[in-house]
């Protein structure tokens, strides 16, 4: 699995399907998980969005910041740093009442939640597409992680919406 630190590549495979989903992953969060970098491009950008209900959820939607470097206040509404170290910081959200927190982009992030088991699950968008270069998703080092299918769809443009959670037996390591 590979991505690409730039998204438009993405843009002629969303369709209603693909739209669908992540407006119904977004709608069923309770917040995001943003690295830095990923932060830094979405607030660059959705602040002044043109505005419809992705750009309005996009904004108000509570977002959660894993940086060193950042301070705060930052300056994207509903934005808040991770305080304690991430490992530390997303245990305690999510021990927090609420929706589930998503996490988009953000690999480096991604790689940590995975090292400390704090993936609930994984929501993978397999385009029909090899770009032949990026940033791969599981890393060599990564933990061997047992995964259970729970959903599947199939967009009109060929793009795989896979979402699995972490199987059973991994309690068990």
């Amino acid at each position: 699995m590979r991505g690409s630190s730039t998204g438009g590549w993405q843009l002629p495979y969303f369709d209603e399907v693909f739209g669908k989903a992540v407006m119904d992953a977004m709608s069923a969060s309770g917040g995001f998980l943003l690295g830095r970098r990923t932060y830094e491009i979405f607030a660059a950008y959705w602040p002044s969005a043109p505005e419809d209900e992705l750009a309005a959820r996009m904004n108000s939607i509570p977002k959660f910041v894993a940086s060193t470097t950042l301070e705060e206040p930052l300056e994207w509404s509903n934005s808040t740093l991770i305080k304690g170290g991430v490992e530390v910081g997303v245990a305690k959200l999510k021990e927090e009442p609420g929706k589930d927190l998503l996490v988009i982009g953000s690999g480096e992030l991604v790689q940590t939640l995975m090292q400390h088991d704090l993936i609930d699950k994984y929501q993978l968008m397999v385009h029909p597409l090899v770009l032949g270069s990026g940033k791969r998703l599981f890393r060599e080092g990564s933990p061997r992680t047992a995964l259970r299918l729970v959903d599947t769809k199939t967009t009109a443009t060929g793009v795989l919406i896979l979402t699995y959670q972490p199987a059973e037996e991994n309690a068990k390591r």
